[in-house]
């Protein structure tokens, strides 16, 4: 067993309850591990033999594009979406970030971690 951890991943979106949120947009910043067999990727060296994190990116890039009002609703939908895309995925952990949401005081982030397992 292993996985691919993809860090950092910086989107512009219009996620949140509040109108300026879903007209103005802020800054996300996602983190998510992949887990799966590693097995025979690390014996091949082959791209078909692993998951494709380029393929991963795409398919959050495209989850994070969908306006939502929740950050946990996103990140449901990431989760559901990269099972989907991806047999060999035995799992994934996603962390979503919120870069300054508007709380009326100073904070860096808010966030949400969540995961999926197959089976469960």
């Amino acid at each position: 067993m292993g996985k691919i951890v993809l860090e950092g991943l910086e989107f512009y979106a219009f996620h949140g309850c509040m109108d300026e949120e879903q007209n103005i947009g802020g800054r996300y910043i996602v983190d998510v591990e992949l887990h799966f067999d590693i097995a025979k990727s690390a014996v091949s060296d082959n791209l078909a033999d692993t998951i494709n994190y380029s393929e991963a990116y795409r398919v959050i890039r495209h989850e994070m594009d969908k306006p939502s009002k929740l950050i946990e609703h996103v990140a449901g939908r990431i989760l559901k979406s990269l099972m989907a895309e991806f047999g060999a995925l035995n799992g994934a952990v996603i962390k979503l970030m919120k870069i300054n949401p508007p709380v009326g005081g100073k904070i860096q982030s808010a966030s949400i971690v969540t995961e999926k397992w197959r089976g469960k």
